[in-house]
């Protein structure tokens, strides 16, 4: 056991419902330690989530920025240039944010889902991770994280689906699923 510090990376994946929620609760661990956060959600805009209203409670320690137009529709068609441009213009943000070391956390939600959607590159993505400063953490939400990316993270989190309400025909739920 080595007593070092240092930023780590963290992965929220799997088909199970918590990425986000998981990455938001770290978040609002981090946050109670005095640092400062920042979550970009790639793919997230056009719904309002309770979270956008919770985080502006701590002002500039904790900042959420919805940086697409909401769900991406894949299969079929090749994804919306738009939705590309967006996720571009996301990952712009999130590599000034992770090399600026202005940020103590900076949570990329929903960001494997762009690189799976093959609107982002795991490689470029892993460059940028391998080269932020030592002090800063990662974390990396959506399903179907990339073997590259899993490989060079601290901690990996597989989520798995073993029961959801909506399989009772149960609609998402304020406060649960936003």
């Amino acid at each position: 056991m080595t007593d070092s510090r240092r930023g780590l990376i963290l992965i929220n994946t799997g088909p199970g419902k918590g990425k986000t929620t998981a990455a938001m609760g770290t978040a609002l661990r981090a946050v109670g330690n005095g640092m400062k956060v920042l979550m970009l959600q790639f793919l997230k805009g056009s719904w309002h989530y309770g979270e956008l209203d919770a985080v502006q409670a701590f002002g500039e320690n904790f900042i959420l920025k919805q940086m697409g137009r909401g769900f991406v529709k894949v299969g079929g068609a090749e994804a919306d240039p738009e939705d590309i441009r967006l996720v571009q213009e996301a990952w712009a943000e999130a590599r000034k944010a992770i090399g600026s070391g202005e940020w103590n956390m900076v949570i990329l939600d929903e960001i494997n889902y762009a690189i799976s959607y093959g609107m982002l590159d795991a490689a470029e993505v892993a460059e940028v991770l391998r080269g932020r400063p030592e002090m800063v953490h990662v974390i990396l939400t959506g399903r179907n994280a990339h073997p590259l990316l899993v490989e060079m993270a601290d901690t990996v989190t597989e989520m798995r689906e073993v029961k959801h309400a909506y399989e009772k025909g149960i609609l998402a739920q304020r406060g649960i699923e936003y």
